[in-house]
């Protein structure tokens, strides 16, 4: 039998009303088991991991996806896949995360969760959380696993985590990835998208990262931008990296001031990665005049990546490197299929 470890972090698959202020909390892992009497009949032996107390996902941070890893990394020789139930608001920036931190993965990571407590009879958690186990727990024809790599499911749809956003906050078809297909679609059997799955090498041995520098900042560019408020923001002390949210295909406003501001904190040291605030297309910043100035004062493109990839590779790699010319070369590489080179 095949066995798959699941590790609830919490989230609302796992929530239930509190009492007194009616409002949704994370509640024991037990309560979850009490409320899907299915779990018994799934045919993948199962052990279960549980965060203590379970956190809701907007408390998630680097420690945290530190601890996923030191969870996997601990038993990873004993089981065939991991799933992990993870509230939706910042499951995609976990996802990314450990994709990065879990260099040489060859199984399969699968995070899911619910936009309705599975308590509840019209739940979608029930489904979500079955179907993540099996694919979990799925070995191909060489006994290697089918989907070898950090992923998302929800809502029918299996995608590669770094390639995931979240895209509605009530719907339940939650996530998507606009730059990259689904790699498998779940409806009365599977439908594997093989040629869009990765392919690692069987014989490597995982290597877990734990370190992640978290001075790095998001911000958007949008007319009427001031100087004042982007000199804070891409010149201070504290900040290492810079993900820039520009316009359409990468491009900025051509003010000397911004070009002026980009060229300084370039020669402080600091790694700006352009990403476009368009949810599918990508960064090419030498179509246009005002994408040229960006490349010629330091900024490297983040090409088809999404906010939470590019937020948790500049992390990880700032962590990992100290040199920033390294950092901005790998920011331009593939790590973990993040993003589309041509």
């Amino acid at each position: 039998m095949n066995k798959v470890l699941l590790i609830y972090t919490g989230g609302t698959i796992g929530m239930g009303k509190n009492s007194y202020t009616g409002a949704l909390e994370p509640l024991d892992f037990n309560h979850l088991v009490d409320s899907m009497p299915e779990f018994q009949l799934i045919k993948t032996d199962i052990d279960i991991y549980q965060f203590a107390p379970p956190i809701d996902s907007s408390d998630m941070a680097p420690e945290k996806w530190a601890q996923l890893v030191r969870i996997i990394t601990r038993d990873y020789d004993q089981y065939d896949g991991f799933v992990i139930l993870h509230g939706t608001d910042t499951m995609a920036y976990t996802a990314s995360a450990l994709s990065f931190l879990l260099e040489n993965l060859t199984k399969p990571v699968i995070l899911t969760g619910s936009q309705l407590p599975i308590g509840q009879l019209r739940t979608d958690g029930k489904e979500n959380l079955v179907t993540s186990i099996e694919l979990a727990a799925l070995k191909d024809a060489d006994g290697n696993a089918r989907v070898p790599e950090v992923c998302i499911y929800f809502s029918g749809h299996l995608i590669r985590g770094n390639r995931s956003t979240k895209i509605n906050a009530d719907g339940f078809h939650a996530f998507d990835s606009f730059n990259y297909p689904h790699l498998c679609d779940a409806g009365v059997s599977f439908s594997f998208h093989d040629h869009h799955i990765l392919k690692p090498d069987f014989t490597k041995t995982l290597m877990p990262h734990l370190a992640m520098d978290p001075n790095v900042v998001v911000f958007s560019l949008f007319p009427g931008v001031q100087e004042h408020v982007v000199k804070n923001v891409l010149l201070s002390k504290e900040v290492r990296g810079i993900v820039m949210r520009t316009f359409g295909s990468g491009n900025a406003p051509q003010t000397s001031w911004l070009q002026y501001t980009l060229r300084e904190a370039a020669n402080r040291g600091i790694v700006v990665v352009n990403i476009s605030q368009c949810v599918a297309g990508t960064v090419e910043m030498a179509r246009y005049g005002t994408g040229c100035q960006l490349k010629q004062n330091g900024v490297v493109s983040g090409y088809d990546s999404t906010v939470e990839a590019a937020v948790t590779k500049l992390m990880y790699l700032l962590a990992r490197y100290k040199n920033p010319n390294v950092i901005r070369s790998m920011m331009n590489k593939s790590l973990a299929g993040e993003i589309t080179i041509e």
